[in-house]
């Protein structure tokens, strides 16, 4: 059997998708290993799951210190701030951590997510087996064609940073860290990215990866009205400080209406809350989602994916870094309706929540993005692949 070692960065959505696979690979009888910063990842993982650690807490409190800067920045600005401010850093931090790991492992594969570009620099310096986790749908559309200027100067900082970890400057301008040319696993699928984008062969659309997340978060669920319509209400983990405009708007929103609406916000963010509104810090997320009947998100790609997969409608309200891009893609689908965060009204969002519940139409998308998720495989599929690149018999 082989040994998979997983380099995630310290976000929720990106360490989420591979607890499945992970999963996935050890019910095969492999051994499998997670490595990043220590502090949220171990705190994601199911019992028994090894963690490497690739920096010390110090550097996993940093990061999240420059990363908690960023909800003021919008477009550009935010996907500059994340490439310059935390994701190059964030490698540079790992680099070694990482390699550390690999000698302490020996694993088969590198599977190295899009943001955790340190794995891929060991995988290149080391000439190993690595695989990409593609966890967000918005880099394989090229978030920022539109700014060639902005794309190559990001371009050239990944290229001085493999320069810097021992990576022959000729090797390091071939190819890009975020995509392996052994493996590329797509966390969805191209009912939702696009049809119509030409991708290579080595790229795999697996659809999400939800089964195998454990979810230790307890829930109301007797305040649930049967007689009200239940929607999801969420910003995501990083977030929700962010939303305090927008939770006092949602809740305007909902007031007098026949939904009950469930937030997941700090209860401060929303104190005048009415009756037909229930406020969370933290929910069971996969669970309440197999009861709501639509959901109003950030478009965070775990909780688009997450949504999709129950085949739920949407109303999109994306804030920064990839959520306009797979916002856009969303609608696009004819599954969700977007509106502008920062302008957002009571009466707006009234009116498309109630377009996304009572239009057949956005069903319907969802429902045939839900169909090409299953069929995508999922986990299992994920692990096939990765038994192949490590060649073993499946």
């Amino acid at each position: 059997m082989a040994r998979f070692l997983i380099v995630v960065p310290p976000f929720s959505g990106h360490i989420n998708p591979t607890i499945g696979v992970g999963a996935e690979l050890r019910a095969r009888g492999h051994d499998v290993a997670w490595c990043g910063i220590p502090g949220l990842v171990e705190s994601l993982l199911p019992e028994g799951a090894t963690f490497v650690p690739a920096a010390s807490d110090e550097v996993g409190a940093h990061i999240h210190s420059i990363a908690e800067r960023a909800p003021d920045l919008r477009g550009a600005a935010a996907l500059k701030f994340l490439w310059e401010d935390v994701l190059l850093p964030l490698a540079d931090v790992m680099v070694d951590g990482v390699d550390a790991a690999v000698d302490r492992y020996r694993p088969d594969v590198l599977v190295v997510d899009q943001q955790a570009m340190a794995g891929a620099i060991v995988g290149r310096r080391r000439n190993l087996a690595w695989a990409t986790s593609g966890t967000t749908s918005a880099e394989f559309v090229d978030p920022l064609a539109a700014l060639p200027l902005v794309n190559q100067a990001i371009h050239d900082a990944r290229v001085e940073l493999q320069v810097r970890h021992g990576i022959d400057p000729t090797v390091a301008a071939e190819g890009d860290l975020r995509f392996s040319p052994h493996l590329v696993l797509v966390f969805s699928t191209e009912a939702l990215i696009g049809a119509d984008l030409p991708f290579p062969d080595h790229y795999r659309f697996i659809g999400p990866s939800i089964n195998g997340r454990p979810e230790h978060v307890d829930f109301p669920w007797e305040r649930l009205d049967p007689d009200l319509v239940p929607v999801l209400v969420s910003l995501g983990t990083l977030n929700a400080d962010a939303g305090e405009r927008f939770f006092t708007v949602a809740a305007d929103a909902f007031r007098d209406q026949p939904w009950q609406g469930v937030f997941v916000a700090p209860p401060e963010l929303v104190p005048t809350a009415p009756p037909n509104v229930i406020v969370q810090p933290r929910v069971p997320q996969l669970a309440l989602l197999q009861r709501v009947r639509a959901v109003v998100s950030h478009a965070g790609h775990n909780t688009v994916c997450e949504s999709l997969d129950a085949g739920l409608p949407m109303v999109l309200t994306p804030i920064r870094d990839d959520q306009p891009i797979i916002a856009d893609q969303v609608a696009r689908s004819g599954a969700g309706i977007r509106l502008k965060f920062s302008r957002v009204r009571a009466e707006g969002l009234r009116a498309a929540i109630d377009q996304a519940l009572t239009d057949p139409s956005f069903a319907a998308a969802a429902a045939a993005i839900h169909e090409s998720f299953a069929a995508a495989g999922g986990p299992a599929a994920a692990a096939s692949a990765l038994e192949s690149l490590a060649q073993v018999p499946a």
